[in-house]
């Protein structure tokens, strides 16, 4: 399968994040010539753990008739469930279609999210998804709960959406000399999502300057043309320099690499990846 082929994923959940999630996957689509396929899920988890919990020990006839009960509510759940996630996806289309995108592909599948996204890994070029669902959409001062399971589960380029939709202009690439970071510098190279942006080349050490680290960087996006680069050597704490310096030159979207550390790593010390997924507010694309 060729990157023509494979899909930009857009994850509706019909939070208020929806439509944004909606207008950068458009977006994306757009820019790459590629597919935009909208996905929505019903999971069933809930009113299962229902069915088992609410049967108890009580006498037998009086648990069948509790139990028919629960079905038939259930099944009531699963329908209206149903009718939620079409009208979402309607939604969602009407949306694409005002965005420039011809022929939105709806998928409408039942179980977890993050089963259907290992489903489907192989057909994704890029995912979009909010960085908070319904559950969540009004704390802003988190993150959805499974949102890191999914970006550690997929290898894909995964768009963390935060905010209402707007073009962006001015990108940054959180440069470390890391595989992932020049996996970026390459991505933002070849790719013609990112010709005619500015593209701020930044990478950020506890003490010592990185301008040699910078400098080979910065030539090769040179080299591929279409992009203005501006380099940048900053020394500090990594997530709050990265975060000023997104606020301060109207960063419209930060591309990383994402948990390149084991997950024992992550526990002890901490996530760079969990720290920008929790302090950014603008848009993050995750390269694993």
């Amino acid at each position: 399968m060729t990157d023509k082929t494979k899909v930009v994923l857009a994850c509706i959940d019909g939070s208020v994040l929806s439509e944004a999630v909606c207008d950068y996957a458009a977006w994306i689509a757009k820019r790459v010539e590629a597919p935009l396929k909208l996905l929505h899920t019903i999971d069933h988890h809930h009113e299962t753990a229902a069915k088992t919990d609410l049967s108890g020990n009580i006498g037998l006839d009086s648990r069948e008739h509790l139990l028919e009960e629960i079905t038939s509510i259930e099944q009531q759940q699963s329908k209206q469930r149903l009718q939620q996630g079409k009208a979402i996806l309607l939604k969602a289309k009407q949306r694409a279609l005002q965005d420039g995108i011809a022929d939105p592909i709806k998928c409408l599948q039942h179980g977890s999210l993050l089963d259907a996204l290992v489903e489907f890994e192989d057909d994704i070029r890029v995912l979009v998804i909010g960085a908070r669902g319904k559950i969540h959409e009004n704390l802003t001062d988190q993150i959805g709960a499974k949102l890191e399971a999914m970006i550690r589960s997929l290898h894909r380029p995964i768009l963390v959406v935060y905010e209402a939709f707007t073009a962006p202009q001015r990108i940054m690439i959180a440069y470390d000399g890391s595989m992932a970071a020049d996996k970026a510098v390459d991505l933002v190279a070849n790719s013609p999502l990112y010709k005619g942006l500015v593209c701020h080349l930044v990478c950020v050490r506890k003490k010592q300057p990185a301008d040699e680290l910078l400098e080979k960087a910065a030539d090769k996006l040179r080299a591929a043309g279409g992009i203005e680069i501006i380099s940048a050597s900053l020394t500090g704490k990594v997530e709050q320099e990265l975060c000023d310096y997104q606020l301060n030159h109207q960063i419209d979207m930060t591309i990383m690499g994402a948990y390149s550390h084991t997950r024992l790593h992550d526990l002890l010390l901490g996530s760079f990846t969990s720290k920008m997924l929790l302090k950014t507010k603008k848009p993050l694309l995750l390269l694993r």
